[in-house]
């Protein structure tokens, strides 16, 4: 048996709005928002008296997905280090393609991203940097040049 596809990747935000607006702004779409609550989701996540928030992002082409979450109950739980370096173990980041890395790079900036390190050239191929974005989330753009 194999998986069908990779559905969406969860991110727990404080602010769902600045997540959905820096997104936005990426070029992602909103493809919904509801509230999720009750038993289901107690046994799904594995904690009681779930309660939150959730706006689902898709990327221009369809295919990709982020789940942006916002939990009222119970209380979130602050991840140590509040802002881990790129080489933490776990979820390491996600990737975009874009156009134009320095635009993008630009129009995020007005939405608290910040650089990580710099835009790096790989062989005369690609375009690449890493920021942090919303919740602390490493996001990596790629613009492809050859």
């Amino acid at each position: 048996m194999a998986i069908q596809r990779m559905d969406n990747v969860a991110i727990v935000v404080a602010d769902l709005d600045a997540a959905v607006a820096f997104f936005t702004e990426l070029g992602m779409e909103l493809e919904g928002e509801a509230q999720i609550e009750g038993l289901f989701a107690d046994r799904t996540v594995g904690l009681d008296g779930v309660r939150s928030d959730i706006a689902v992002m898709r990327t221009p082409d369809g295919h990709s997905k982020l789940e942006l979450t916002k939990y009222h109950t119970p209380a979130v739980s602050d991840a140590e280090p509040r802002n881990p370096p790129p080489n933490t173990l776990g979820l390491h980041r996600v990737m975009f393609a874009v156009d134009d890395i320095d635009d993008t790079i630009a129009r995020l900036r007005a939405h608290g991203a910040e650089l990580l390190g710099e835009v790096a050239q790989y062989e005369n191929v690609f375009r690449l940097c890493y920021l942090r974005g919303p919740a602390g989330i490493i996001v990596a753009l790629a613009e492809q040049i050859g």
